[in-house]
């Protein structure tokens, strides 16, 4: 398969939204890092006048053992990944608690437009697709809806008292962690 039809393929199955393939160049990057470490090969080259020369490309037998390999661990090994979220709430105490508030409730809506996004992706393709082929979307789904449910708790919590801060308060709480016991 030529790399053209690589996104446009990854794009009509919906797969870009769990593989980023926004920038073309990106899979001719990936494809040129394949080809120097002979994981694919180039099976052959199509001419069409007034076209572009297409090539395209199989795995190696070595290229498909690794990706194998590869999915193994993905499936059975948790990594730390750095997604943002996590970061912006380890510095929220920056900003007011209405403040914070405010920006997760826009999240909230947010989050739960997505997941109304994705539930009804499932639904209309759970007869069309082999829930096999749809498993990331039920993830997705499920971490989403976790989120979801993480970000109205912690606004709740803020809107109602229960989680409350100050600088003054901050401030006294670095004292007391700098402070030698």
């Amino acid at each position: 398969m030529h790399p053209y039809r690589m996104q446009q393929l990854i794009k009509e199955r919906r797969k870009d939204e769990v593989i980023n393939v926004r920038q073309r160049t990106s899979i001719y990057q990936t494809i040129d890092r394949l080809l120097r470490d002979e994981l694919i090969t180039v099976q052959e080259t199509l001419r069409e006048e007034g076209r572009p020369d297409r090539t395209i490309y199989e795995a190696t037998a070595e290229g498909k053992q690794l990706s194998l390999e590869w999915l193994r661990e993905m499936l059975s090994t948790p990594v730390q990944e750095f997604p943002e979220f996590p970061v912006a709430v380890s510095f929220l105490s920056l900003l007011a608690p209405e403040d914070v508030q405010l920006q997760f409730e826009k999240r909230e809506h947010a989050l739960d437009t997505e997941l109304k996004h994705v539930e009804a992706e499932l639904q209309t393709f759970k007869e069309i697709i082999p829930r096999l082929f749809m498993l990331e979307s039920e993830h997705k789904r499920a971490v989403l809806a976790a989120e979801l449910q993480w970000v109205r708790a912690i606004a709740e919590d803020i809107r109602t008292g229960v989680l409350v801060w100050n600088e003054e308060w901050i401030r006294e709480i670095a004292r007391r962690l700098n402070s030698p016991e």
